[in-house]
């Protein structure tokens, strides 16, 4: 989509304030289908993600950090038929609620203290039909969360705040 012009109605819809949400779950995944690894608290790196997790791209690369709203968690848990989709088994880093990812697109954002930036949609991979069985990619389509690079780095806790910069 090309940038829109600063006084459209649109991009002033889109500066309007927004209610923010709250870091609701971390987890790490320390190697290539390894166990998710839950935490309390996680060290964020510039250009490297979070301390502990298997990423290992370029440090420039945009996908340091995966998030997903626990909205999204539900959704993708009722086009399952199931009561609960586990953090774990969609595997990103962090959860967060009670804010809409997808307003964060082409936007810096901070939990607590940490600077990060959108950098693109989380799409599912076929390792959702293996967690979930048929349809479990399918289920995660529009529903997998954001990208982001970190910009400032420093320490997430569960319940800190999640909001644009």
């Amino acid at each position: 989509m090309p940038p829109l012009p600063p006084a459209s109605p649109l991009a002033r819809l889109f500066d309007a304030p927004m209610r923010p949400g709250r870091l609701a779950w971390i987890g790490l995944r320390p190697a290539r289908r390894a166990a998710m690894r839950v935490v309390e608290t996680a060290l964020l790196l510039p250009g490297q993600g979070l301390e502990g997790d298997r990423w290992r791209g370029a440090a420039t690369g945009g996908r340091q950090v995966t998030l997903i709203a626990a909205e999204h968690c539900a959704a993708i848990a009722a086009c399952l038929g199931l009561e609960a989709a586990a953090p774990e088994r969609l595997r990103r880093n962090l959860v967060t609620a009670g804010l809409n990812l997808l307003a964060l697109k082409g936007r810096q954002f901070r939990i607590g203290e940490v600077l990060l930036e959108h950098s693109g949609e989380c799409h599912p991979c076929s390792r959702m039909e293996e967690e979930f069985g048929p349809g479990g990619y399918n289920a995660v389509r529009g529903h997998g969360g954001i990208t982001a690079r970190v910009i400032a780095g420093g320490t997430i806790r569960l319940g800190d705040p999640v909001a644009r910069a």
